[in-house]
């Protein structure tokens, strides 16, 4: 290290750790635990690091006996199956085929594949793309 880079002693300070009144814990506790309201978003609004302000969070749900925070909480319950009647594509069952439209440029190419040949319609649009 070059005598330049050095740092003296007195030229950086030491960094005192900020204590916090009880009020102000309160107060952003309290804006911490609103619905909808981001953590985050409050300890930047109090100029507080995001994790400090979960720890207060969760002392003050431990001290009061409430429930977690929804984004803590068990997920619900997996719902029950419902099933959709679904119609199929107009075109595969109208028609019987698979329709590819390709276009370069000005021109503009259609063709029609029929459905009972869809692999051979897969390995020749695979070459194609190549």
């Amino acid at each position: 290290m070059a005598d330049d880079d050095r740092i003296d002693e007195g030229v950086v300070p030491a960094i005192e750790r900020r204590k916090h009144s009880r009020e102000f814990k309160e107060m952003a506790v309290r804006a911490a635990m609103q619905p909808h309201v981001s953590i985050a978003a409050v300890a930047l609004h109090y100029r507080l690091n995001a994790n400090l302000l979960r720890r207060w969070v969760v002392a003050a749900r431990q001290r009061a006996g409430d429930h977690p925070a929804p984004d803590e909480a068990q997920p619900p319950p997996t719902a029950t199956f419902v099933p959709l009647q679904l119609q199929a594509p107009v075109a595969a069952t109208d028609r019987g085929e698979i329709r590819i439209e390709i276009r370069r440029g000005a021109a503009t190419i259609t063709l029609y594949w029929p459905v009972s040949a869809a692999d051979d319609c897969a390995a020749w649009l695979q070459g194609w793309l190549r």
